[in-house]
């Protein structure tokens, strides 16, 4: 409690300097959010563009449903698979109309065959994983031919891997970036109570009663200035949300896990900026 005390007292002695350290790391804190905001919104994109991947294995005409029934409960048993859905000749055909309505002349009865349509389970639509699945739906005597979009599956794949590495990449650039202004900012607040810090040493206050008000204010600071982040990062959704294009905003364990990092940021940069000024005096 005593710490406490003196955290708050010291924050009520010097505001201005108090509030440009929360302004500093909410500021920080939301060039960061901006980035994950991006960043989950690409990824929510890539994961309905992969949500259509599937593979689709055309059914030779005059084969009994029987056969078609059986095959379709094995390949829904496949670990990769989720669900298996049946196209008949007049279902292809009104597809066909629908995803090309302009050459929806071009088409005619029974000019297009039955197929099933196989949809897999997320996080295995890789190029690897789909391939195996078609190989083994080939296997089937009345699979007249087998198409998942190889090369599209392919390059698709390589877009994910390619922007995970680089969210990745940038985020951690930014995080640093954020970590060493903060740090910047607090080190002036722990300057400016130098002679304070000598005076407890002189009168033999250990490091951890000397630490702890600083590390009480540096926590108190991340969290005011991570739900400040929180807050422009969501005014900022808003604007591009309501007039520009639709977007997803961070689940609620991303949001607790930014004001969390706000606060373990907060008290990181006053450690640090008080263990420097410990080893001067």
């Amino acid at each position: 409690m005593l710490a406490l005390r003196e955290a708050l007292n010291a924050s009520r002695r010097a505001p201005l300097l108090s509030s440009l350290g929360v302004l500093t790391i909410g500021f920080s804190l939301f060039a960061l959010g901006l980035f994950g905001l991006v960043a989950v919104n690409i990824r929510h994109a890539l994961r309905g563009v992969e949500e259509r991947v599937e593979v689709r294995a055309f059914v030779a005409d005059g084969t009994p449903m029987e056969a078609v029934a059986t095959a379709m409960s094995d390949i829904g048993a496949f670990p990769e698979v989720l669900h298996v859905d049946f196209v008949t000749q007049e279902g292809a055909l009104e597809r066909a109309r629908k995803d090309l309505g302009e050459f929806s002349d071009v088409f005619e009865e029974a000019t297009l065959p039955a197929s099933i349509d196989i949809h897999l389970r997320a996080g295995l639509r890789d190029p690897t994983t789909v391939k195996a699945v078609a190989e083994r739906v080939k296997s089937y005597q009345f699979v007249d031919d087998v198409r998942y979009g190889e090369e599209w599956v392919e390059k698709l794949y390589r877009l994910r891997s390619i922007a995970t590495a680089a969210g990745t990449a940038l985020g951690l650039a930014f995080a640093a970036v954020a970590v060493i202004i903060i740090g910047a900012t607090i080190r002036v607040s722990v300057l400016a109570r130098e002679k304070e810090i000598s005076i407890m040493r002189l009168v033999g206050a250990t490091d951890a009663f000397v630490r702890a008000p600083f590390l009480i204010d540096g926590f108190i600071k991340g969290i005011l200035g991570g739900l400040l982040a929180l807050l422009l990062t969501w005014v900022a959704f808003r604007l591009i949300d309501t007039r520009f294009l639709k977007l997803v905003f961070f689940d609620g364990r991303i949001v607790l896990a930014g004001v969390l990092g706000g606060a373990l940021i907060g008290v990181a940069g006053s450690a640090l900026s008080v263990w420097r000024q410990l080893r001067r005096i």
